[in-house]
Formats: C-alpha cells, structure tokens, sequence
C-alpha cells in the first residue's frame, strides 16, 4: 500500500485516473459489459511510448526517455491486470484479495460482421476493455488494452453459447489473449503512420508474459468506431443511440475538433463531417496503398478515421489492388472496394442524422441520394488529387496554383500514372499467406522518383522500353517485362504528361524547368522514398526485435523503434520538423535500425 501512496503523490499520479471509469458508462447503460479485474503478476515492460505518455499528460513534459523503477512500477500497478470474467465466476475461481482491484472496466458493444447476429446484440470487445480517459489541457485521451481476458463478446461465445477460460487454445476469436509481437508489430506501424499525418489508435504500452503472451495499451483522442453508433441504430434503441452520439461529439467539441453546436445543427454536422472524413481517409488509404478492412459495419475503423486493430492492417509496396484478406469464414474488401464501403458509412451516418432529429428510424435505402453522399464524393475526388500532386513532388505552392489551374494536364498525368499502377501480373491471382492476391508488375513510385533525377541528369526524354524497366518490379515476369507497342505507348505518354506538367509549373513559378525539376526530384526522393515500409517487413522486423530483446532494454528498445520511425518520415525536409537519422543515438541503436532497413528493403514491394 505504501508505494501506491507515494505513486499517487508523484510525477506519476495521474496514471492513477485509469481506474475504468470512463463518461460512456452512465451515458450509454446499453453500451458495456462490466468486469471486475484482478492483478495479473509476472508482466514485465517490454515497450512504453515516452513520447506519447507526455503528449497525454502522463509523464511530466521534461521526463527523459528513461525508465526507473518507480515508472516501471506504475505501469505494471496500472495495466498489468486480466479479467473476472463470466467462465470464472461460473467455476468459482478464487481470486486472493490482495490481487483485487478497485473499480470496473468496460468491455463495449459494438457491430461486428463475424457475429451471425448482425445487430450487434452478442458483438463487441471481445478480448479488450477500456481503462479510462485521461485529459491534458485541450485534449481528453481514450485507452484501452487489448489481452485482458475473454469477455463474453467474442465471437466464440456467440457461436457457442457458452463462457471461456481466458487463455484457452480451443475456441477461435475466444482465447483473450493477445501477442507480443501484435503488440510491437503494431506500435512501429501505427507510429510511422502517424508521423505521416495518417490518423491512427497508437500504442502507448507492451507488457510481456511468458510464451510470447502480452497486454498492449492503445491510446487515442477518441477510441469510439462506427460501429459503437450502428449497434443501437441497427436495434432501434434510439435513446441509446442518441446518448452515444452525443458523447461522440462532445469529445470531438472538448478536443477543439468540431464546433459547439445546438440542436438539429450538431447532427447535420455530424453527418457532413463524417462524410468528409472517411472520404479522405478511403482516398488516402488508395493513394498510400494502405489496406484497412474497412466494411459497413464500420468495426476496423474509428469514427474520427483513425486506424485500430493491427491484425489485418497492411501498407503496400504497390498497388496489390486484388489483395484479400482471409478471416476465417470472408474475404475482406480490397484496397479499392474501401471507397465504396466508405462510403457506406456515411450513408449510416445520414440514416443516424434523420433519425435523431425526426425520431423514428426510416430505412437506409432512402438515403442512397442524400446529399451527404454527394459531399463525400467530391471531397474523395479532391482529396486523390492533391494527395496525387504532392506525391509527384511539387512543392506547395505549386501544388496549389496547379490543382487550380492545370486540371486537365494533371488528369492526364494521373491517367498514364494508373495504367503502372493497376497493371497485373500475366500469372494470375494466388494465394499467400493470409489470403488471396494478383501482383501488380510496376513500381509506380519508383518511375515517380527516378524520373525527374534521369531527366535531369540526360537532359533528354527517356525511352520507352527504358522507363518500363524503372517502373518494372520484382513480381514482373519475363512476359510482363516485354516491350510491348502498348506499353512503350503508355510509358511514352507517361512521360510527356510529366514534362508538359513541369513546363506548366514552371510558367507558374517564374522558375526555369531544371530548377522546378531539382525541386522535384529533391521531393520526390524522400516522398517516394526507396526504403518503405510494408506489412511484410513490419512482421519480419517484429520477429527480430523479439530475438533481440534479450541485449535491448526496454529503454533502447523504445529508441530503436523511435530511431527506425524517424528513418520512415515521408515528408520532405522543410515540413518534416527537423526529423535527422538518429545521430543522437548510441552506435548500438544506430547499428539495429540499419539492420531493420535492410529488412524493409528485401520486402519493400510486397504486402
């Protein structure tokens, strides 16, 4: 007891507002299961996000990024906890008291499409529950923890109709546990994402257990999906519904993201900006080649259009547009279908927005006209187009004067720029490991960044057959590598769109077409960069930090990983803050990050 007191007066204390309690609970009664918990002991800290604990007010803002004992601590007083669940107290499981914690924590309902129910009755966190909020000025942080125990929302008790043991090895989706290499796996890719300005849950937290078992804390300004709302839309509760809602946007208000806004005004706006959002987001996951299972029930996805749940996340070498993820019983959506079902969800939201405000739910069907759908194609349409501009290189104040004023000659570039990227393999679809896919031949980042440095250093126009083979990859056959008639065309008409584009922003700029193309290039380098990361090279990075923990503290494990996010910074250096290689770091850090380059590098075109 003494060192909880001296926790609660110390740099520390507010660790301590994670005791479960969350304002979801007495908003949304309909919207939880509840659990005691009890002290999981023999945890130790394999990994906590120094950055973001003072980002969220958890650690003071001058804490080093170094462990001690006292934080070391806190985190496993904190976290290191699995639930009482149903199974437990059916077997009168004996919890010593000593191993009692205070308070409750919420397993929450939500719609998932693996439940034969498909209203969200039996659905929801199924291995998670939620420790709290946490606000710092301005900013009120959701956290949850993923491995805490079989809660009796997994899809396995649904199929079943009966209770699990946490850590069972027989029921699928019903184990609660989760692994430590999700955990890092997760906490490098979600960092990366975010540090390239695309929204995500991150990971604050790993705790390791025996036999590669482990707790991961997952933080973020609202951990709230879709699919919390479509569970009481899809039941017709409404005031649960409306409840939900209105905690949703009061978050997004408190957070200084949306406007205070009264009445009906609020719900419009909630229709409108959901709409905008997950335009944006589809179109970036195309452009980023980022696979997100996204699907109506809107469960893989937050409500503000942040990422979560790792597990079948991927980020894309190339544009692997016929890549399927298998889940037991379905095949996911591709990369492509995201935007329909994007889609979907905002035509959800303007069903939710009518129903709120005239008080009686009318079917979904009559809202595939409303003008929400309208704005979230228009803004997915914008939002491709600058994202395709800035990926070329151009600087942003081109970027703005050509999205203004060159839009045919921008289309044309795109055009020419999706015949590389769409081009498939002459093989045909097959399968690998976790589904179904047909490679794609072409690298279109590769021309995109190798073009403008050729260009320059010739000081010619390249050949056909020549820029087929920049664009070519590794999945290209001998077949798919011949210079056919059409391809030369199309690698042709690639280039003089290009070269047209930059004599344009060249014109705009008063600058001379070699200095807008040194521009480019410079740009383009570090955007289109070599080295990126894939879902395939985050699983073998994973697997070789876990090798290596033994010669890593925890304290340099977080460094490498910071180190190795810095290396993926996309943005060129201007925007990028500053972000250098590490220099800081010791030669061990800077040794290990090498060593994971390597490892993008080898999979640098694959899944």
């Amino acid at each position: 007891m003494g060192h909880t007191i001296a926790q609660a007066r110390g740099p520390y204390r507010r660790f301590r507002q994670l005791d479960g309690s969350h304002p979801w609970k007495s908003a949304v009664p309909a919207g939880y299961v509840d659990y005691p918990v009890r002290r999981r002991r023999g945890g130790e800290v394999a990994y906590f996000n120094f950055a973001l604990g003072r980002e969220m007010g958890l650690l003071p803002k001058d804490h080093p990024d170094e462990f001690n004992p006292a934080l070391k601590r806190t985190i496993l007083d904190t976290f290191s906890f699995v639930i009482i669940n149903e199974w437990d107290v059916e077997h009168d499981t004996k919890v010593p008291l000593r191993d009692r914690m205070p308070g409750t924590y919420m397993a929450t309902r939500y719609l998932q499409l693996q439940h034969t129910d498909r209203r969200g009755s039996t659905s929801g966190d199924g291995r998670s529950v939620w420790n709290g909020c946490i606000r710092n000025p301005g900013v009120t942080w959701d956290v949850s923890s993923c491995g805490t125990g079989v809660t009796r929302l997994c899809p396995a008790t649904a199929t079943e109709n009966r209770f699990f043991k946490t850590g069972n090895r027989y029921a699928s989706y019903g184990c609660g546990t989760a692994a430590l290499a999700e955990g890092l796996g997760t906490a490098i890719m979600s960092e990366v994402f975010h540090r390239n300005a695309i929204a995500t849950e991150r990971v604050l937290a790993v705790i390791a257990f025996a036999n590669g078992f482990a707790i991961n804390v997952r933080a973020s300004r609202c951990l709230l999906r879709p699919s919390h709302f479509f569970v009481h839309s899809k039941r017709g509760d409404l005031a649960s519904l409306r409840a939900a809602i209105d905690v949703y946007i009061e978050r997004r208000v408190g957070n200084g993201e949306w406007p205070a806004l009264e009445g009906i005004a609020r719900y419009h706006h909630l229709a409108e900006e959901t709409a905008r959002t997950f335009a944006r987001v589809s179109a970036t996951f195309e452009s980023e080649y980022v696979f997100c299972w996204l699907d109506w029930d809107g469960d893989n996805i937050l409500a503000n259009g942040g990422i979560i749940d790792y597990g079948s996340v991927r980020q894309f070498g190339l544009y692997h547009r016929e890549y399927r993820f298998q889940d037991v019983d379905r095949m996911s959506t591709t990369i492509p279908e995201q935007r329909r079902k994007a889609r979907h969800i905002a035509q959800n939201f303007a069903q939710i927005r009518d129903a709120l405000i005239k008080r009686r739910r009318t079917p979904l069907s009559a809202f595939r006209q409303d003008p929400v759908l309208r704005l979230f194609d228009d803004e997915f349409e914008r939002t491709k187009q600058r994202l395709f501009v800035h990926k070329v290189g151009f600087d942003p104040a081109l970027q703005s004067q050509l999205l203004a004023c060159a839009e045919p000659e921008l289309a044309r570039l795109r055009r020419a720029h999706t015949w590389f990227e769409r081009a498939r393999s002459s093989r045909g679809p097959h399968r690998v490991p976790d589904g179904l896919s047909w490679n794609a031949i072409y690298c279109a980042r590769d021309l995109l960044r190798e073009l403008p440095a050729r260009l320059l250093a010739t000081g010619c126009p390249l050949g056909g057959a020549e820029i087929l083979r920049i664009a070519a990859s590794s999945y290209a056959s001998r077949r798919d590598r011949a210079v056919t008639p059409h391809r030369a065309h199309m690698a042709r008409e690639f280039q003089r769109a290009y070269c047209d584009l930059v004599t344009i922003a060249a014109q705009r700029s008063g600058r001379s077409e070699v200095e807008v193309l040194r521009t480019v290039a410079r740009r383009s380098a570090t955007i289109n960069r070599y080295d990126r990361i894939t879902g395939d090279s985050i699983d073998f990075i994973t697997a070789r930090l876990i090798r290596k923990r033994k010669k890593l503290t925890p304290q340099q494990l977080y460094r490498v990983i910071a180190c190795f996010v810095r290396r993926q910074d996309l943005r060129p250096q201007k925007e990028n803050g500053g972000a250098g290689p590490c220099e800081d770091d010791s030669p061990k850090i800077r040794q290990t990050v090498d060593a994971l380059l390597e490892v993008v590098n080898l999979y640098r075109e694959g899944l």
